[in-house]
């Protein structure tokens, strides 16, 4: 006897269908299955049998084979071990498990020995799949349930065990679909610890920050230990832009593919990465043998924090490059290739040479010139002039560390002014064609000559600034896209003069540290 069940698998950002065949027939009893199962898939046999008996099924004691369909995609991961242990039931014979039934759910989830479901990754991009489907409802561990919901349009069906599951499909037991509260939609943001009132000093460095979120450019700190290079960045979550629900779901599809979801199955907040500085190009990048996102792809929408820069490999840093250009990752295999959204700003921190003291009015530098161009030669000029703000953090002034007077304005007030401006940029770019464009930063050629337009003054200054400074057309078109968002904080239609001599400010650092 053959029994059918639909579920589904994950491969890169995409789920895809997978039809569970299930064949019982004579000869020595064994469970065999094929369709190019992983190790995590093959093992299911050894879950399975001992779920369905401790759960009072009936059990086929016979030669059974699966195929997990389409057969030259490689199948991962313990989720499809309630399809199949349904599948199995299903060859019973049992007279309310028809063919009919089992066509209209995908279903899903891990099993334990006793046959409880257990929670599984990837439910977020499997439920997307499923509402652009035909069918529309899925049976799911009960943990999972939240992230499915999210998608509207979707019967979600949430069970804790197996025999549960069968009773749902029998109709001896009924299940309401799961729904998400209205107001669980909208982000709840928490209050961070940190706050920018509390920086002493470096108003230089806030104003490049700001600058920054507000039009999505990368920037990169340089100065001596103790500065307050790290400090700054770590505040950065506090004047982050608030999500919309479209960025939350973009993100939660990535992290639940990752496995890293909370239980209320969405990322409320931007996410702010920081990987230590012996991270593998694998980890950072994504890969694998079936490809898995990588720390630039956990920060989409939100923030990369790579903190003292030099000490990373410099074939980690390179492979960088990609994604701070296109927003995206690409990874190609035998098996195939897929891509992973990683539009991120990147922040970085870095000391001038080895012992942080280049350039220190207050302590000398005691590195030999050769010990200093094998510490800079790990950030190569390509990777640097992809990076838009590049800001000196000097030594704090005693004066400023010793007064006991208010620093300066909240995360929060910051933050209503970046938010501001990046409600001007969607408006802006909503009709933008070919692309969905949110920010300056994110802006391609023909979109720069149409939406950056400097004034005659301002075009004369740029035109200096690149023939004395000798910048690249990267540089040229960076320069505008920063005088753009340094205009849109002034709520100044054009690119001023003054708006595009701060801009040549972030980038003055070029000559003056990489030479």
């Amino acid at each position: 006897m053959i029994s059918t069940v639909n579920s589904l698998g994950i491969f890169g950002c995409n789920a895809y269908l997978v039809r569970i065949e299930v064949d019982v027939s004579g000869g020595l009893p064994g469970i065999s299955i094929v369709g190019l199962p992983d190790q995590a898939v093959r093992e299911s046999r050894d879950r399975i049998k001992p779920a369905i008996k401790n759960s009072g099924l009936p059990f086929p004691y016979r030669r059974i084979t699966v195929n997990l369909a389409p057969a030259e995609i490689r199948k991962e991961g313990p989720s499809f071990d309630l399809a199949v242990a349904i599948a199995l039931v299903a060859t019973s014979g049992i007279p309310s498990l028809t063919a009919e039934v089992l066509a209209g759910y995908y279903i899903l989830g891990e099993l334990s020995l006793q046959g409880e479901v257990r929670r599984v990754r990837g439910v977020l991009p499997m439920a997307v799949f499923a509402r652009e489907n035909r069918i529309k409802k899925i049976i799911l561990p009960r943990e999972n349930a939240p992230e499915a919901a999210i998608v509207e349009g979707l019967g979600v069906y949430p069970v804790s065990t197996l025999s549960e599951s069968i009773s749902f499909l029998q109709g001896e037991l009924e299940i309401a679909p799961f729904r998400l509260k209205p107001d669980t939609l909208f982000e709840t943001r928490v209050e961070y610890p940190s706050d920018f009132s509390e920086v002493r000093g470096q108003e230089f460095a806030k104003r490049a920050l700001e600058v920054a979120v507000a039009g999505g450019h990368n920037i990169v700190f340089v100065g001596p230990p103790g500065a307050g290079k790290t400090m700054l960045a770590k505040r950065v979550p506090s004047i982050l832009p608030l999500f919309t629900l479209d960025e939350m779901i973009e993100t939660s599809k990535v992290y639940s593919l990752a496995g890293l979801l909370p239980e209320e199955g969405l990322i409320r907040n931007r996410p702010f990465r920081s990987p230590h500085h012996t991270v593998s190009d694998i980890a950072l990048i994504g890969g694998g043998s079936i490809p898995k996102p990588g720390e630039v792809s956990l920060a989409h929408n939100g923030v990369l924090f790579l903190d003292e820069l030099p000490e990373f490999d410099r074939s980690v840093l390179e492979v960088l490059r990609q994604p701070l250009e296109e927003g995206l990752v690409h990874i190609s295999r035998a098996k195939g290739s897929v891509s992973f959204p990683a539009s991120f700003i990147l922040i970085a921190a870095m000391n001038p040479c080895p012992c942080g003291n280049l350039g220190n009015p207050r302590k000398s530098c005691r590195c030999p010139a050769a010990q200093i161009a094998k510490y800079r030669s790990k950030l190569s000029g390509p990777l640097l002039d992809r990076i838009d703000l590049h800001v000196e953090v000097p030594p704090v002034p005693f004066a400023d560390l010793s007064d006991n007077r208010p620093s300066g304005e909240s995360s929060r007030i910051i933050r209503d002014r970046i938010q501001f401006v990046r409600q001007v940029q969607a408006e802006r770019y909503r009709n933008c064609s070919g692309a969905i464009y949110r920010t300056n930063a994110s802006l391609t050629g023909r979109q720069i000559k149409e939406y950056c337009l400097l004034t005659p003054e301002a075009d004369n200054l740029l035109k200096s600034a690149m023939e004395r400074f000798s910048l690249s057309a990267r540089s040229y078109d960076k320069l505008k896209k920063v005088g753009r968002t340094i205009a849109d904080l002034d709520k100044s239609d054009k690119i001023e003069v003054e708006h595009i001599s701060e801009a040549i400010q972030y980038r003055a650092l070029d000559r003056k540290v990489w030479v």
